[in-house]
């Protein structure tokens, strides 16, 4: 509109080119030269450093650019090959299974915000790709500047929603230098998207031992948030700030432990409880029995919050029910699988198993100094509404998400990184990975490849392949994506 009107449209120019924007459907640019300075002192800082820092990258780049084929290539057929023999898998929500999804397919436009990524991840997915993209750049930047290549600004976009970055190279001088220099700065990107993912994993590693002097772990599982809708809300439940040591007989020590026991729960049969025969026959009560439809058999009225149907065996009969109240049951009790796991006392005692629908289970949760929690239901359930942190503060006045928002942003920062060196390193149109592969036929195949034309001819077969077989990639991923 304001470039239509006759008005308005020199004015609203001006005022671009002034604050350095442009703007086009779906997309905003701005670029400034007000960080030239630092480029600049970057770039003539310690050169002999620099020149065996960016060598190193373009050898990483060379062979990210031969490895990226090989994972796309892969990571298609593993795609093809779920899509014809399997129907796609429930989409989890999970923040840690959306990280391993971007990593493994190097593919961060498979990632589509408020479909298969929380809403409350959009932070840190937002802010990781814009530190990846500036990290990314300032590689080119200061690789332009120690080979001698004019460095006109640096800029920031956003496409459609996701930000970037970008630097202006003097083309001129960049077509002049040697393609081995070349190589040094279109190499220079995919290096620092590596080394910012490795220093990212590094901090992940070591921040028990950085946070050490405010919080403590290996003690229990802290929960920071349960969700409205959990099962374990309400008055006998879990509560922010409470420390969970146990799930069942299983130890919990970190977030590790917890979803490890959780899917060890899941994957296992239902334990049972040790009763004597004399409490068995004081707490139970005469109830109908009758099968669910999915075949497991039921003895408690349907309206009861407290009690819980039993099975148990003895030596004349293999299947006895029982409604008891679960938690006289559970409480005092050990855990058991057979009969046999109870005879060590010597007053007889049954190993009494809840009867409970298929997948559903019933799990002691330990959390002291208050009452257990039992809870009944589907393990992942409960993993996907209690969001816990290994890191226990050693004052109240510590903020308890802190080392969660850390980890979190470095989890996002290793994917993220990641992938963009990945898809960066592809032989593909518009990429790095075009010019990082002209550059590197120029070098190799000259005495090999005589004529110019021809190797601009290969080197056009193998983009082609190359972005055919990314397309094919985000094609599919998408697909992936919206059909589940």
């Amino acid at each position: 509109v304001l470039q239509s009107s006759s008005s308005l449209k020199a004015s609203y120019e001006d005022w671009l080119l002034t604050y350095g924007l442009s703007i086009s459907p779906f997309h905003i640019r701005w670029q400034t030269a007000v960080f030239n300075r630092h480029f600049y002192n970057w770039g003539r800082w310690k050169p002999r450093f620099l020149y065996l820092w960016f060598s190193i990258g373009m050898v990483f780049g060379i062979v990210a650019m031969f490895g990226s084929v090989i994972l796309l290539g892969k990571t298609l057929m593993q795609t093809l090959t779920q899509m014809l023999t399997e129907a796609p898998k429930a989409q989890n929500d999970r923040m840690l299974q959306v990280v391993v999804s971007i990593l493994s397919s190097g593919l961060y436009l498979r990632v589509v915000p408020g479909v298969n990524l929380p809403v409350s991840q959009l932070t840190y997915f937002f802010s990781a790709i814009l530190i990846s993209g500036v990290i990314h750049e300032v590689g080119h930047g200061v690789a332009a500047i120690r080979e001698q290549v004019r460095f006109n600004g640096f800029g920031i976009f956003i496409f459609i929603v996701y930000p970037g970055a970008f630097v202006d190279l003097f083309t001129t001088h960049l077509q002049l230098i040697s393609p081995v220099q070349q190589l040094r700065i279109f190499c220079a990107g995919v290096w620092h998207n590596f080394v910012l993912g490795v220093a990212s994993f590094i901090i992940l590693l070591l921040l028990p031992a950085i946070l050490f002097p405010f919080y403590y772990t290996g003690v229990g599982a802290l929960v920071t948030e349960v969700a409205e809708d959990s099962p374990a809300n309400g008055p006998r439940g879990l509560f922010v700030g409470d420390l969970v040591t146990n799930l069942q007989d299983c130890p919990v020590y970190s977030v590790e432990d917890w979803n490890s026991c959780l899917e060890d729960i899941s994957e296992k049969s239902q334990v049972g409880y040790c009763l004597s025969a004399a409490t068995l026959q004081q707490l139970s009560f005469p109830a109908r029995v009758y099968r669910r439809l999915d075949g497991t058999v039921e003895c408690c009225s349907n309206n009861s919050l407290t009690d819980i149907c039993f099975s148990y065996s003895t030596n004349l009969d293999s299947h006895l029910y029982a409604c008891l109240p679960a938690r006289k049951v559970i409480e005092a009790s050990k855990v058991c699988r057979t009969n046999v796991d109870c005879q060590k006392d010597s007053v007889p005692s049954f190993c009494v198993t809840p009867s409970l629908e298929n997948q559903t289970r019933l799990i002691r949760v330990k959390h002291p100094p208050h009452i257990d929690m039992l809870y009944v239901g589907h393990p992942m359930h409960l993993q996907y509404t209690v969001s816990l942190s290994s890191f226990v503060p050693r004052q109240n006045f510590l903020n308890i998400d802190l080392p969660v928002v850390i980890e979190t942003f470095c989890k996002y920062l290793i994917s993220l990184s990641g992938a963009l060196a990945v898809i960066n390193a592809v032989p593909c149109f518009a990429l790095d990975g075009q010019w990082i592969l002209n550059s590197f036929l120029e070098a190799t195949l000259s005495s090999l490849i005589v004529e110019k034309q021809n190797r601009e001819l290969v080197g056009f077969l193998i983009l082609l392949a190359g972005s055919a077989l990314l397309a094919a990639n985000v094609a599919l991923g998408l697909w992936m994506v919206t059909a589940r």
